[in-house]
């Protein structure tokens, strides 16, 4: 999108309810070619309308009552590369939508392969928010790119220049512990998860902000490749693993939207980031680690490797008793078989802050769905030889995560945990097939309201 003194094609939107009032605005010939293309006004139609010479005069857009980004995202992909600029009289809050959706629905990961097409291109719609919808797109490019490239160039040290490259942008702190460092200052589960790879595991700590604004603290699962470690995945499992930090993804996509927005918070954001590997040094199943809680797990599976380093990221995090402490996280496939790979899964211990992610996700078309810290089940991850053991019974697996994570989050702590798919499996508009920032939006729009 850019300001231009191009030629443009107008664009139209029309709802269903609005189609007889633009039939009449219609000519005779302009009437009949859009009755025979079966347009209505219906979101997601699309209709173009040829001028005197027959060359591209005028797209007619369906879109809903309320407004959709979707809509716009289907639009912009249903058409040709040339200029394209909106009616001025589009509405702020809809400008907002229409310049988001085209955004959405044209990403493209090119960092392994140049698209040769053309897109259309849209010029600014003149009421909309510019500066909010541009921090929008970079936060949501930035973690679909973070996710979409392959381990080999985006394991744990890559993952830190990514978060430090953004800090600067913004002029946060980052400071780094990496290895054995790690034990010296008490993180022995993220160590413990990361030190089979060649690709030392380490903590990555931003902070921003004035120290005397509320406290939002951001932690985000950072496994940049999970093999499943000894109790190894079969190939499929192993296929999309490079997705498995997808959760540090949107956590970083988020702080740099919260940044961009000079949101009054003080913003820390955590990620542990490790690469789960095989080799002579892999932790091992029934291994115990002190965590830094002090509280020692038992490894029930090497391939719940999440929880250990989010654990010890959590105690970290709820030390400094942040307003607001939120974790993202490709934590369990139980999560993805109760709601399917399109649905997060919201846990929440406070009652007011889920009630502003949950309004959130459906006033910005990116939702939730909350699920139960259901405290009976706690039993589960009983083990007779430590204080907890990393996974419980065959059911109820996402719950039984969640419930081993609360235990590192102290209860004075408003807390939230979202388990993520962070891929979308299919391409839809304004959903490309691929890595997926999937909660940011919504995650923003919340803190916006608690803190804007």
């Amino acid at each position: 999108m850019a300001r231009t003194n191009r030629r443009t094609i107008p664009i139209t939107e029309v709802t269903t309810e609005g189609f007889q009032t633009l039939v009449r605005t219609l000519t005779p010939s302009e009437h009949q070619w859009v009755t025979h293309q079966g347009f209505s006004g219906k979101p997601g139609q699309v209709v173009l309308l040829p001028n005197q010479e027959g060359a591209p005069g005028r797209v007619l857009s369906g879109v809903s009552n309320n407004g959709s980004v979707y809509d716009y995202s289907c639009l912009a992909t249903k058409l040709a590369p040339a200029w394209y600029a909106f009616d001025d009289s589009l509405p702020p809050e809809r400008a907002d939508l229409a310049a988001l959706g085209w955004a959405l629905a044209l990403y493209r990961f090119d960092r392994y392969k140049k698209f040769s097409e053309g897109v259309p291109k849209l010029v600014w719609p003149q009421s909309a928010d510019e500066a909010e919808v541009r921090r929008l797109i970079e936060g949501m490019s930035l973690g679909r790119d973070l996710i979409n490239t392959p381990a080999e160039d985006m394991g744990p040290t890559e993952l830190a220049d990514e978060v430090s490259r953004v800090a600067q942008l913004h002029g946060a702190q980052v400071s780094v512990t990496v290895g054995e460092e790690l034990l010296d200052k008490g993180y022995a589960a993220i160590h413990m998860v990361g030190r089979a790879a060649s690709d030392a595991p380490r903590l990555i700590d931003l902070q921003w902000g004035q120290a005397s604004d509320p406290k939002v603290t951001l932690v985000g699962k950072g496994v940049c490749f999970d093999s499943g470690g000894l109790d190894i995945k079969p190939a499929s499992g192993m296929l999309l693993m490079k997705k498995d930090m997808g959760g540090a993804a949107i956590a970083l996509g988020l702080a740099h939207v919260l940044m961009s927005a000079g949101l009054r918070i003080r913003l820390r954001v955590l990620i542990p980031a490790v690469e789960n590997s095989v080799s002579a040094d892999a932790f091992r199943p029934k291994d115990i680690v002190r965590t830094r809680k002090g509280l020692t797990v038992e490894v029930g599976d090497t391939d719940a490797e999440g929880r250990l380093i989010l654990c010890d990221a959590l105690t970290e995090a709820s030390s400094e008793k942040p307003k607001v402490l939120m974790d993202f996280a490709t934590l369990t496939g139980a999560a993805r078989i109760a709601l399917g790979t399109e649905l997060p899964a919201l846990f929440c211990n406070s009652e007011e802050v889920a009630r502003h992610m949950l309004q959130a996700g459906l006033d910005v078309e990116d939702p939730f769905w909350r699920m139960p810290l259901h405290q009976p089940y706690r039993s589960q991850l009983e083990s007779r030889v430590a204080d907890l053991s990393n996974i419980g019974g065959r059911f109820g697996g996402a719950i039984l995560a969640a419930l081993f994570l609360q235990n590192f989050v102290d209860e004075d702590v408003a807390w939230s945990h979202v388990d993520v798919m962070a891929w979308n499996l299919e391409a839809k508009p304004g959903s490309p097939l691929g890595g997926e920032a999937m909660g940011l939006r919504a995650s923003y729009q919340a803190l916006k309201n608690m803190f804007g």
